[in-house]
């Protein structure tokens, strides 16, 4: 994506840590003029390839995890960047995660636990459609949520007070310090879409048969506290967004450039890791060389197959 470099500049999206950031600082559309729709779909085609790389990479080397973690607001276009980036990648080494409301069992634990068990292992990617920040976001907005959790010493709404927040936040921040001192990179992206874009998509999923599934009233009724999540994704950017732990606000309004924008931040991040194949020492070496020959004389030395004998009619 080295031709990405020169349009587009990830500080443009960082929150910067431990300074205060207004969401409204952050553009929700693409605003340059050095990219073109078409030109950004060929430029994510060739992307993705050097993604599936760079992966490869990541799973022999066997020492990193990569976690992805996607937030926004509704139709703000997480399940499209999640099939167009990841679409290079091996199978086998992404696992895909979407959160819903917690469950009963989920509720019986605190609540990073489901998180904890769709976390990646060494070598694997992770990519979590919403994440254990729902648990200050969603309950910020409705924090009656808060009471099903069973929390000691909160048996009213009213105890979830500044107090309840912070040390919420400073949870976070001690769960994301463990995971990346222990070899895993964190990446927070929160998808920046308009309240008038969302309204263009959410008419779209009414009046398109094919979308609207993904269309319920719940969607249009959170809406209505727009300005409130505005307020609570701000508050926990600024909290949580740490050297070893960045959030990036990426413009959500064209999806095209939404999607390369990820993609190069991961890109990027990758790149830091200066992956490479592993490679074997002497003894390692010498051991291949005898495993060769061994396959070879297998065949009488010729290196193919046997040749079948000829039988004479």
């Amino acid at each position: 994506m080295k031709n990405v470099k020169s349009r587009l500049n990830i500080n443009d999206y960082l929150v910067k840590p431990g300074k205060k950031t207004r969401l409204k600082d952050f553009e929700t559309s693409y605003k340059g003029n050095t990219l073109t729709k078409e030109e950004s779909v060929k430029l994510l085609e060739k992307g993705v390839k050097e993604l599936a790389i760079t992966q490869d990479k990541l799973y022999a080397h066997n020492q990193y995890s990569i976690l992805i973690i996607l937030q926004a607001m509704d139709a703000a276009g997480k399940d499209g960047a999640v099939k167009h980036i990841m679409s290079g990648f091996n199978p086998l080494g992404v696992k895909v995660y979407s959160f819903k409301a917690p469950n009963a069992a989920e509720l019986d634990h605190d609540f990073f636990w489901r998180h904890e068990l769709a976390l990646p292992a060494r070598g694997e990617i992770a990519i979590h459609n919403r994440s254990h920040y729902e648990n200050v976001l969603v309950t910020k907005v409705h924090p009656e949520f808060i009471m099903k959790e069973m929390i000691p010493g909160i048996d009213s709404v009213k105890k979830i007070d500044k107090k309840f927040w912070e040390n919420r936040f400073k949870q976070i921040r001690r769960f994301e310090k463990n995971l990346t001192d222990n070899g895993m990179i964190v990446l927070k992206f929160f998808l920046n879409v308009s309240k008038k874009e969302q309204k263009k998509r959410f008419l779209e999923r009414v009046d398109d048969a094919t979308k609207n599934w993904k269309f319920s009233l719940a969607d249009l009724k959170e809406r209505g506290f727009w300005d409130d999540y505005q307020k609570a994704y701000e508050e926990a950017m600024n909290e949580t967004s740490t050297e070893s732990a960045p959030w990036f606000v990426i413009p959500a309004d064209d999806k095209w450039y939404a999607r390369l924008s990820i993609a190069y931040v991961i890109y990027k991040e990758f790149e830091k890791l200066k992956l490479s194949y592993p490679k074997v020492n002497e003894a390692q070496l010498a051991e291949l060389q005898k495993a060769k020959a061994n396959l070879l004389a297998e065949d009488g030395g010729k290196g193919g197959e046997k040749k079948k004998p000829k039988v004479k009619k």
